[in-house]
């Protein structure tokens, strides 16, 4: 499957008393890019997260917003100082003995001492916690994919019918060639006619002069070679990502030769014809820059 650089997807579920949400996007790059957003206190997930998406993405700007509501979850734990309660409940009795005064001591009196009660925030299980945000990012990735795949499969049928057109395009430029030559020699022809004033030419010499412009202006090379990068082409569409390096590496020896034909070919039809085969590849090429 051919997968797109921009793709979008979210998830939620909860762990360890936490609601989690994640939301994931991204968009083209040359290298992978991973931004994780996190809250502070669990910024111990973060090589988690990367590792995952790592996992599921080669190239491309990826920003991983990932939220966590901690209002629901018993994050406090009440602590009791027992040794303080203890000397207050020691103090109170030496009170009593003292002054005569009547000491009745409760759990409520001595809970009000200053210090006796103490509320702490528990500590988190972190591995709990990494485990619950990788399982919500996994579901974030699954959806995340699925966009990828269905924007990668409209730029491989985009790509592909492109290939059909640049393929006619060089069986064009092959029937072209041919042609070329005639026309040269026709007007060579005609050039040293004009200039002899006789139509009693030097045939051999028309014919000499031809071969040497059929030579300088040979494209069969430069034919096949397109040829053969437009079949590797197609065979990298059906084999899936990641192939948009491979595919960019293709697009530029699409070029090479068709700029190299373009230098051989001098009449203004077969310029045309170059000018529309650039134009397509470029188009090509702009699309290969969304292909993982």
């Amino acid at each position: 499957m051919i997968l797109s650089m921009t793709g979008y997807g979210a998830a939620k579920c909860s762990a360890g008393g936490l609601d989690i949400s994640i939301e994931l996007k991204s968009v083209n790059n040359r290298y992978l890019d991973v931004a994780v957003r996190l809250p502070r206190n669990f910024l111990f997930a973060e090589e988690t997260v990367k590792s995952l998406v790592q996992k599921h993405i080669s190239r491309g700007k990826v920003d991983v917003f990932v939220t966590v509501d901690q209002s629901a979850a018993g994050d406090v734990a009440i602590k009791v100082n027992e040794p303080l309660a203890i000397e207050y409940a020691a103090a109170l009795r030496r009170i009593g003995e003292l002054t005569g005064a009547q000491c009745v001591l409760s759990a409520e009196t001595i809970a009000r001492m200053p210090d006796v009660l103490t509320a702490e925030k528990k500590e988190a299980d972190r591995e709990l916690i990494a485990a619950g945000i990788s399982e919500c990012l996994e579901e974030a990735l699954r959806g995340f994919d699925e966009m990828r795949g269905r924007e990668g499969d409209r730029l491989r049928d985009d790509i592909a019918a492109r290939l059909v057109t640049l393929e006619s395009m060089t069986g064009e430029i092959e029937r072209r060639s041919p042609e070329a030559v005639a026309d040269y020699r026709a007007k060579l022809t005609q050039r040293m006619c004009e200039v002899l004033g006789s139509s009693e030419i030097d045939e051999t010499r028309i014919l000499t002069e031809a071969a040497i412009f059929a030579d300088r202006t040979a494209v069969d090379e430069e034919t096949v070679r397109l040829r053969s990068h437009i079949a590797q082409l197609r065979l990298m569409l059906e084999s899936g990502s990641p192939i948009g390096r491979k595919i960019d590496f293709l697009i530029q020896e699409l070029n090479r030769e068709t700029n190299t034909i373009g230098s051989k070919f001098s009449d203004a039809a077969a310029a045309k014809l170059v000018v529309d085969m650039k134009a397509e590849i470029e188009k090509i090429r702009e699309q290969v820059q969304n292909i993982e």
